[in-house]
């Protein structure tokens, strides 16, 4: 458990880094990504050549017997929504840092974007149960205190579900908003849920990973421990074919995330944990930015 100073200073060392990081690099990058997106309804005028045929207000048209459009206006605010797994299996990292770690960091770049945006930002931190649900504000203080929960949040729940995280915000997120989901997404069956919510809302994955998720170093027998289980067992790395089913097990996880976010319009990253998460953040803003 941290002592207050301990956590103080954690919470002072992201945000130093995470307002440098955003003022040299993400401001621009994250408001043309992002800014234009999220469209509020306006009115409803009369229809006129060259308009959307899809935004017809087909009641309206029948009421008055001619056809109407529905108008719509660029939203001056956006809402940042983080969905960050917090379950046991992300204090696992064997090199440069765990996936917590980083999840935390990027989860401090991404808040204080949104707040020297003039966005909102919220948070809802979950394992296989909402953790903490911190409702999106403006300012500062709000940015600070998400990080504060982020570093001093203990999970309850033993495993992970990314379902339960994306139904608890469909249902208190009715403002269409941009949700980052930071997770190593060693779940399953979140595809429905993720449809419905990438329907409503600009849902971006990071998929945080760490290099023995991947592939098994060969060091003879070793005994592991599942972190959400606590169930223990002994694996011989020195076994090629262990290896490969180990790696291919990484991989069709993966495939499944990569096709779940695929049919529900939505992007997903993929950042190891020894990876560079500066430039595979500003690669995605970029990617954004182009036509």
């Amino acid at each position: 458990m941290l002592t207050t100073a301990a956590i103080l200073k954690k919470v002072r060392e992201l945000e130093i880094k995470s307002k440098k990081l955003t003022s040299d690099l993400f401001t621009g990058e994250y408001h043309s990504a992002f800014k234009g997106r999220g469209m509020s309804f306006k009115e409803v005028r009369e229809y006129a050549a060259g308009d959307d045929i899809r935004f017809i207000d087909w009641n309206v048209s029948a009421r008055f017997g001619h056809p109407f459009s529905k108008v719509f206006e660029e939203e001056r605010e956006l809402t940042v929504m983080l969905l960050i797994d917090i379950s046991r299996s992300s204090l696992f990292g064997t090199i440069n840092a765990t996936r917590r770690d980083i999840a935390t960091e990027i989860a401090a770049v991404l808040a204080f974007s949104a707040i020297s945006n003039g966005d909102k930002v919220g948070a809802i931190l979950y394992s296989d149960r909402i953790e903490r649900y911190i409702p999106p504000k403006k300012g500062k203080q709000q940015a600070l205190f998400l990080l504060r929960q982020l570093v001093t949040t203990e999970p309850k729940g033993q495993g992970t579900q990314l379902t339960v995280a994306l139904r608890y915000f469909n249902n208190t997120t009715r403002q269409k908003s941009i949700a980052f989901v930071l997770s190593d997404f060693l779940d399953a069956n979140y595809g429905d849920a993720l449809r419905v919510a990438g329907n409503r809302h600009d849902i971006v994955g990071i998929k945080i990973y760490d290099q023995m998720d991947q592939r098994l170093p060969d060091l003879g027998l070793l005994r592991i421990e599942d972190a959400e289980t606590g169930r223990r067992k002994w694996v011989d790395t020195g076994n090629a074919f262990v290896r490969h089913e180990h790696e291919k097990e990484f991989f069709r996880i993966t495939a499944y995330s990569n096709e779940a976010f695929r049919k529900a319009g939505s992007d997903l990253l993929h950042l190891r944990t020894d990876e560079d998460y500066v430039r595979v953040l500003q690669r995605f803003f970029i990617s954004r930015n182009r036509p």
